[in-house]
């Protein structure tokens, strides 16, 4: 017999993460090999270390993205993967409100990105899996 769950595809909000998660590995490209300069249009004076920096810092929010894509069921991962969006966004709203280190029109795409991503992920917090008792297997004379 058929097992009573059913197997279904990635959800949308999964496609959303690995849409972000390549938006992320460009920014990775270009911290790294300083081609499209997605790095230097939020901060204009990196240095090359700097720039590998925030290279590899965001290849592991790239790598979260990913992972929590294929695996929604995962609560670590996800909360993991949601306190990602909110770091950066933190991170980067206190660089341009505290620090003036970035002007609010180079970080805006970014934080677009992070707040949609962040309330996605509060709305759909129970939808896969967490949250809920698993069913008991129901019996057939």
């Amino acid at each position: 017999m058929a097992s009573g769950r059913r197997k279904s595809g990635i959800p949308a909000l999964g496609w959303w993460l690995m849409a972000v998660g390549t938006i992320r590995s460009a920014i990775v490209w270009s911290c790294l090999f300083s081609s499209a300069s997605l790095c230097l249009a939020v901060y204009p004076e990196m240095t090359g270390v700097q720039e590998r920096a925030m290279a590899a810092w965001t290849l592991l929010s790239c790598t979260l993205c990913f992972l929590c894509a294929f695996n929604m069921d995962s609560k670590p991962l996800y909360v993991a993967t949601f306190m990602s969006f909110v770091y950066v966004a933190g991170y980067l709203l206190v660089e341009c409100f505290f620090y003036h280190s970035v002007h609010a029109a180079s970080i805006a795409p970014y934080c677009f990105i992070a707040g949609t991503s962040m309330v996605w992920m509060l709305l759909q917090w129970n939808s896969h899996g967490r949250g809920r008792r698993p069913r008991e297997a129901s019996k057939q004379p």
